[in-house]
C-alpha cells in the first residue's frame, strides 16, 4: 500500500472547512476563531499533516528554522547534547525546527553565518563563544537577523544574549579555595579573545586582590588546548607548588586532568591539593574522591536561548532578551 502524504486538502475535507481557511488556522491567524484554530490544529496532527516548507518559504519569504552554529569542544562534556535538547524543548509546538550547522575548528567562525545568511537558510540564529567584538555579531546586527549568542560582547548595541556569570563564578571558586587554606591558588583560562576569558579573569583577580593570596595563570596552557597537555603541565609543575595548591576549574576535563597528573606524582586530594569545579554533567560524581563544585546548566541556557529566538522573530527587542544566569552552588 503506498503512502499519501496528507494535504491542506486533506485537512479541509476532514474538517468541511474552505482550505484558505484551514491555511490561515494553521498560521494561527487572529482573524480566524480560536475554536476553528483548536478544531483544524488536532485535525492535521490526527492526519499527520506536515506542512511543505519549501512552499511555505516561498508564500512566506520565512524558512520556519532556527539554526544552532555548533563548534565541538571537549572541555565541556556534553555541551552540544545539553544545548540542543534545552533548545528542541522550547521550539516544540512552536512550528519551528531546529537545524544543526558544524563550524570546524581552524576555519572562520563567520563562515557558517554568511552561508545561513546567503542561501535563507534560518529565520533565527544561535551560537556560543563569543568574542569581545565578534564579527558575527556585527554582520547580523547590520542585517537585521534575529539571533541570541550564548555569550556576551563588547558591543555597545544590545544583542540577545544568555550567558552564565563566569565572573561570579571565579570569584566564588576563588574564595572557597582561599578558605580552605590553599598557599596559592591558580586558574586555567580559555584563549583571550573569548569574552568569557575577561569575566573569569576578573572574578579570580577580585579574590586574590582581596585577600592577597599568592597565585598563578598559566600561559602555555588554555582551556581549548587538549586534556593531555594540562596533564603534562602539571605532570611538570608539581615539585614548585606549595601545599596546599587550589585551581579553579572552568571545566570537568581541565578539572580530570589536573587532578591525575597530581595524583600520579603522590599528591593527595584535598591534602596536598584542591579543585572547585564549574560541573556541566554528572561526570564529577564519578571521581573519588569527589571534588567541590559549582553548576552551570547548560539544558536551561538552550531552552531560555531558544524562548528568546522565538520572540526576536516575532519582533521583540534585543534589548529586552538579555539573561546572565547565575553559578549554582553544589
Amino acid at each position: 500500500m503506498t503512502y499519501k502524504k496528507p494535504t491542506l486538502k486533506t485537512v479541509a475535507e476532514k474538517t468541511g472547512l474552505a482550505v484558505t481557511t484551514v491555511s490561515r488556522a494553521l498560521l494561527d491567524s487572529p482573524q480566524i476563531a480560536l475554536e476553528t484554530r483548536k478544531r483544524v490544529a488536532e485535525a492535521a496532527k490526527e492526519l499527520g499533516y506536515v506542512p511543505d516548507r519549501a512552499a511555505q518559504r516561498l508564500r512566506t519569504g520565512k524558512t520556519r528554522v532556527i539554526s544552532l552554529i555548533l563548534e565541538p569542544h571537549d572541555e565541556i562534556p556534553d555541551f552540544g547534547r545539553s544545548i540542543i535538547a534545552g533548545l528542541s524543548y522550547a521550539l516544540k509546538g512552536s512550528g519551528f525546527h531546529l537545524t544543526i550547522t558544524p563550524e570546524f575548528q581552524g576555519e572562520p567562525p563567520v563562515d557558517p553565518v554568511n552561508y545561513i545568511l546567503k542561501n535563507r537558510l534560518a529565520d533565527g540564529l544561535i551560537f556560543s563563544r563569543t568574542q569581545l567584538f565578534d564579527e558575527r555579531v556585527k554582520i547580523l546586527q547590520e542585517e537585521d537577523f534575529p539571533f541570541v549568542t550564548h555569550g556576551r560582547t563588547e558591543f555597545t548595541t544590545p544583542h540577545a544574549f544568555v550567558d552564565y556569570d563566569n565572573e561570579a563564578f571565579a570569584y566564588q571558586a576563588a574564595r572557597q579555595l582561599i578558605d580552605l587554606g590553599c598557599a596559592r591558588i591558580g586558574i586555567i583560562l580559555p584563549p583571550d579573545r573569548f569574552t568569557f576569558c575577561q569575566h573569569l579573569r576578573y572574578g579570580f583577580m577580585r579574590a586574590v586582590r582581596e585577600s592577597g593570596i599568592p597565585f598563578d595563570i598559566p600561559e602555555e596552557i588554555t582551556l581549548d588546548g587538549s586534556a593531555e597537555d594540562i596533564q603534562q603541565h602539571y605532570c611538570r609543575r608539581v615539585g614548585e607548588l606549595p601545599r596546599p595548591y587550589g585551581v579553579v576549574c572552568a571545566g570537568e576535563t581541565s578539572a580530570l586532568a589536573i587532578s591525575s597528573a597530581l595524583i600520579d606524582q603522590g599528591q593527595i586530594p584535598h591534602k596536598d591539593f584542591h579543585l572547585i569545579v564549574k560541573r556541566t554533567s554528572n561526570l564529577l560524581h564519578l571521581h573519588r574522591p569527589a571534588f567541590k563544585s559549582i553548576y552551570e546548566n547548560i539544558f536551561e541556557a538552550g531552552q531560555l536561548m531558544g524562548q528568546s529566538i522565538l520572540r526576536l522573530v516575532e519582533g521583540q527587542s534585543a534589548a529586552d532578551n538579555q539573561i546572565l544566569m547565575q553559578p549554582i552552588p553544589d
